[in-house]
């Protein structure tokens, strides 16, 4: 569950924000979690899990608005009520421009997995990442990541794949890699379009988001790793060795990362928050009621009986499973609707990348180490020549 405690509001003005809209659901609301929302969330989230490691995730909008003591009590009530034996990692996704020093030791002490929204440097991360005043915020971000690292939290690179940066896939990672010291990436594509269904501007395209992929697996096959974790690659890697994928949007089906409003409203996903897929309130119903309801079965199984006939042949289909249903609104090569628009970028990615990702499965499976595979891969452990005849692997040569 993903609790958005000041729903949409946010102190930046990025072009590409998709929650904005969902301010207009709610006129008048000073968009801060009451406390009786508090309680209730974390009731719930701790009762639906019975496992011995339980999540608290925070989103917005931009959640630090809320202030320090907000989190202090948060997690306060969250470690009084848990049952013994459970352990509670807590996470917050964040621009990183509103955190001081007492945030970032606070997130240290209590083990806060602490998400920032990046997107390369300056250059790249200012063309839509701005201020209400239409600033640049890079620098203010890269203070922030600092601010963490100083005090010794752990921080991930959230960075947004779009228009402006989806030529740059190289200058994107070892600027994150080398300049920022950051070693955990989780890469989204931007795909938004306007009520007609045509993408914005902003959109990364298909192309772009196939290259970038594809770019920044080669550089991280060749040096890093084992050193550097890259959660697109981890969920390409996990079917191949019969795990789950670990990211929502390549599960076959869907429905689990629903998405909680300040004022308790529940939502079938935070790609969907509006009424026909509004679930209910956790102050009138129970959040296992919610998430069992017949309109959230429904929602999850339809990422798998609408796929396209082109998904359900497709070779890759173990991998990629559709993507995101929020994607799925593009013609397939029969014509038919529910094809990803990013389809010809992700096919691209994943057929090259699958050869080497099938040794690196074969030898973990084997009891290997991953970090061991790249020399395997370099003395011909993987098939699939690079047509242009360097010599090397198709997946591993960027002018593929």
């Amino acid at each position: 569950m993903l609790a958005k405690p000041v729903g949409p509001i946010c102190n930046l003005d990025c072009e590409y924000c998709f929650y904005l809209d969902t301010k207009e659901r709610y006129p008048g609301s000073t968009f801060k979690m009451r406390d009786d929302v508090l309680e209730a969330y974390l009731e719930s989230v701790l009762q639906a899990h019975v496992g011995p490691e339980i999540t608290i995730a925070w989103q917005g909008g931009e959640p630090t608005l809320l202030g320090l003591d907000f989190f202090r009590r948060a997690i306060a009530v969250a470690e009084a009520m848990k049952r013994p034996g459970t352990v509670l990692t807590h996470t917050i996704q964040t621009n990183a421009t509103l955190l001081t020093d007492e945030f970032a030791a606070f997130f240290a002490e209590v083990g806060m997995l602490v998400g920032v929204s990046i997107d390369g440097p300056a250059h790249l991360h200012d063309a839509y990442r701005l201020d209400r005043q239409g600033r640049g915020t890079h620098a203010r971000v890269v203070e922030g990541i600092g601010l963490l690292q100083r005090h010794g939290a752990e921080v991930n690179a959230l960075v947004t794949i779009n228009a402006a940066n989806e030529h740059a896939p190289l200058e994107i990672y070892r600027h994150l890699r080398d300049d920022l010291g950051l070693r955990y990436l989780q890469l989204i594509p931007i795909v938004e379009t306007d009520d007609a269904g045509v993408l914005l501007q902003t959109s990364v395209s298909a192309s772009g988001w196939g290259h970038t992929l594809k770019e920044m697996f080669s550089e991280w096959f060749h040096h890093d790793v084992g050193s550097t974790f890259v959660s697109m690659f981890d969920a390409a890697l996990a079917p191949l060795v019969g795990a789950p994928a670990g990211m929502c949007i390549f599960a076959e089906t869907c429905g689990h990362a629903v998405a909680l409003e300040h004022n308790g409203d529940l939502f079938s996903c935070d790609h969907f928050v509006d009424d026909e897929h509004l679930l209910g309130n956790l102050l009138e119903t129970p959040l296992t009621d919610l998430l069992t309801s017949p309109a959230q079965i429904a929602f999850g199984q339809a990422k798998a009986s609408t796929l396209p006939d082109q998904c359900r042949r497709c070779p890759v289909l173990d991998q990629c499973r559709g993507e995101c249903p929020k994607n799925r609104h593009a013609l397939s090569v029969d014509g038919e609707a529910g094809l990803n628009v990013l389809c010809a970028g992700y096919y691209d990615f994943f057929t090259s990348t699958r050869p080497v990702l099938t040794v690196m499965a074969q030898h973990l499976l084997a009891g290997g180490y991953a970090d061991e595979v790249p020399a395997m891969v370099g003395n011909g452990a993987a098939e699939d020549p690079c047509p242009c005849g360097s010599g090397r692997s198709r997946a591993l040569c960027p002018s593929t």
